[in-house]
């Protein structure tokens, strides 16, 4: 029986992982980047180039995509050649980009209108988790398509859940970024205070990682800050706008977050200092002569 085809929007960071994990399990994937370049090694495993989003969707029963900006996401399904003019009825297609729950719903009620079904999968685990296949994926969406997505999930990711009807992944990839933007606050923090104290951070590390100040963060993310890799595992830029979506969502909701304004004023410091294409361990860098 042959496997579904994926047209993989979006092979950046993340996405040129992601895909490569589908090329390697068997499924043929049609490949849509802004800069062909970026997609060179999928091409030389077996993916396919197609000029535009729609001409690569048109051909496809499954269409992923993971792109920078929600402004990118409504290019690539709205916009002239977009994926909702092109993909055939009975697709499914799934947006992995973190954009805004508002457009998530959008887009899953034009795609019904179309007789496209539709979900929101943001991811958690920046390159490390794409490379491992080991993502958290959030789906927002209806239970049928999210079971018939599940084998194409489970080749990319390890923690898969349903939160929801469209929008609710989104929603839910707001609060991942909300947790861990005051906590890179902590981090940097506290390793720019081992620093000043004349402790070696790195031991430091050894004694504060296993106890109640671990995370997934300060065991990733603080090794590489203290070693000067500021190489992105996601992009500052990224979490500035994964920030101002979320802030803006709880405005709508009547919610104040004091701790995530925080956050993003620092990460806006940091950008306009020249790191906006810095990973987000590049906090530190704000906290160092």
């Amino acid at each position: 029986m042959s496997k579904e085809t994926i047209a993989f929007i979006g092979t950046g960071v993340m996405g040129q992982s992601m895909a490569g994990h589908l090329l390697k399990a068997g499924h043929p994937v049609h490949v849509y980047n802004r800069t062909r370049s970026k997609a060179k090694g999928l091409l030389e495993g077996g993916g396919i180039w197609f000029d535009t989003p729609g001409q690569a969707a048109s051909g496809a029963d499954i269409i992923i995509t993971i792109v920078g900006f929600p402004k990118d996401v409504e290019a690539v399904y709205f916009g002239a050649e977009g994926i909702l003019d092109q993909a055939p009825r009975g697709s499914l297609v799934i947006d992995m980009t973190t954009s805004s729950p508002t457009l998530a719903k959008r887009i899953s009620a034009t795609a019904a209108e179309k007789g496209i079904a539709s979900l929101d999968a943001p991811v958690s685990g920046g390159d490390l988790g794409a490379r491992k296949a080991k993502l958290s994926i959030m789906v927002g969406g209806e239970r049928e398509d999210f079971d018939r997505a599940m084998p194409i999930f489970q080749i990319m990711g390890k923690n898969i859940v349903l939160q929801g009807p469209a929008g609710s992944g989104q929603y839910t990839k707001m609060c991942n970024q909300i947790a861990i933007a005051s906590g890179m606050i902590g981090i940097s923090e506290a390793m720019a205070y081992a620093g000043k104290a004349g402790l070696e951070p790195f031991t430091v590390l050894q004694s504060i990682e296993p106890g109640a100040a671990a995370s997934w963060s300060l065991s990733n993310l603080a090794p590489r800050a203290l070693k000067g890799d500021f190489a992105p595992g996601f992009y500052v830029k990224h979490f500035i706008k994964d920030m101002r979506i979320a802030i803006e969502s709880a405005e709508e909701m009547g919610l104040d977050l004091p701790g995530l304004k925080l956050t993003k004023t620092l990460y806006q410091k940091l950008a306009a200092q020249g790191g906006e294409d810095f990973g987000t361990q590049a906090l530190l860098k704000i906290y160092q002569p």
